[in-house]
């Protein structure tokens, strides 16, 4: 039954690339590289490796040139790296890209997004098959690092004389699968804050009564952020026409210090990941942060390991000549959208920050969301689906 699949040209190329384990804490994207060179000289496509942070991290670029070459470009990006792995949660080799009777692609990265990155080369084989000329050139863009940041990535790429070179006016990116018919698109992200509070307190014997302890003020802390977490669940429950990403988000991650069980310690640290709706006001929000600091003791401190800005989101109106086009392709598509905010952070940040307008959508409808899950897959229907609708998407932004 799965001969169908198997013979498949798309998928034998999305399983080779699946097959490359680019997976952290270390991932080796020099495989990545060797395999989309062959992907651009197939295609027919330049082909250019930039490195704006290391040799290790390495950002790839296939170019279709356009009909009207001084038009600004489109980018079609994804990233080459993928999330650890437990194979013994697996039911088949996480990196075999196993294709059961069903039709299903068992693999890291089958979502979360190698999926997109190969459905953009095979939607580009074929408006190429099929004589369709774009008057803007296309860049198929493959990043290291997005999945812990960007930082060895995107984020630095965007401020480079190489991309500023590439004079890209719109960005497609990454969305999520969908267990329904309706596909979400995404046009803007929270802010994230990586919020810690240091509390300082007396110390001593684990069997006396010490006033203002470390502990105390984990406590009171602890009661603040709980509560508001509490506070925004209950508004997206109550609410059907919010979703999560219409939320601030609040999750304790970290707890640290002490030394002994008997030793009330001086100072103990607690770390939160927040994500910040964006029609809060930031200053606000921080100086309730310190507000909570304060009240908690003289010895709490308030830091932060990230603090992100608000980046302004994608407009989607008729002034965003892209999303026109964009939703064109939707529309004769005859496909349910549901345009919202991405609830984590995608390459997609730094794109916008920079002024481009960018998309996160993956064509991945009646699919189970297991992006960093065990037995991660895709149906090879779904995927050869989603070739499809990007050939009409790109067709459309390209010809716009």
């Amino acid at each position: 039954m799965t001969e169908k699949w198997e013979n498949n040209e798309e998928i034998k190329i999305f399983r080779e690339y699946l097959r490359i384990p680019s997976v952290h804490p270390n991932p080796d994207y020099v495989p990545c590289v060797d395999f989309l060179r062959r992907q651009a000289s197939s295609l027919g496509m330049d082909f250019k490796v930039f490195y704006p942070v290391n040799e290790k991290n390495p950002i790839v670029i296939l170019s279709l040139k356009g009909s009207d070459p001084s038009l600004p470009t489109i980018l079609l990006n994804s990233h080459m790296d993928v999330v650890p792995v437990f194979p013994e949660k697996w039911s088949h080799p996480p990196f075999s890209a196993h294709l059961d009777s069903d039709g299903k692609i068992f693999a890291r990265g089958s979502q979360d997004m190698k999926c997109v990155g190969t459905q953009f080369l095979g939607a580009l084989r074929a408006l190429k098959r099929d004589g369709i000329v774009l008057k803007r050139t296309i860049h198929a863009c493959f990043v290291p690092d997005e999945e812990v940041g960007g930082k060895l990535g995107m984020a630095k790429f965007v401020h480079s004389e190489d991309f500023r070179a590439l004079n890209v006016g719109f960005a497609l990116d990454e969305g999520i699968a969908s267990p329904t018919e309706t596909y979400p698109v995404f046009y803007a992200e929270r802010p994230a804050w990586r919020v810690y509070f240091k509390c300082s307190g007396t110390p001593g014997h684990g069997s006396l009564l010490h006033k203002n302890t470390a502990g105390e003020g984990v406590r009171k802390i602890l009661d603040k952020m709980m509560d508001f977490r509490e506070k925004e669940a209950q508004r997206l429950e109550n609410n059907p026409d919010l979703l999560i990403g219409d939320v601030t988000t609040v999750n304790l991650t970290r707890i640290f210090g002490g030394v002994q069980s008997n030793v009330v310690p001086p100072l103990l640290t607690i770390g939160f990941d927040v994500r910040i709706a964006l029609d809060v006001n930031l200053e606000d929000f921080h100086q309730q942060l310190k507000d909570w600091a304060k009240e908690a003791g003289d010895g709490v401190e308030l830091e932060f390991e990230l603090k992100e800005p608000l980046i302004p989101p994608t407009t989607l109106d008729a002034s965003n000549i892209y999303w026109t086009a964009f939703k064109g392709a939707i529309d004769e598509l005859k496909l349910n959208i549901r345009t919202q905010v991405f609830p984590g952070g995608t390459d997609s940040r730094y794109v916008r920050e920079i002024g481009i307008p960018a998309i996160g959508f993956s064509p991945m409808g009646n699919t189970p969301v297991l992006l960093h899950d065990h037995d991660e897959f895709l149906q090879a229907d779904v995927y050869l689906r989603g070739i499809d609708i990007f050939k009409k998407i790109i067709d459309k932004v390209a010809n716009c």
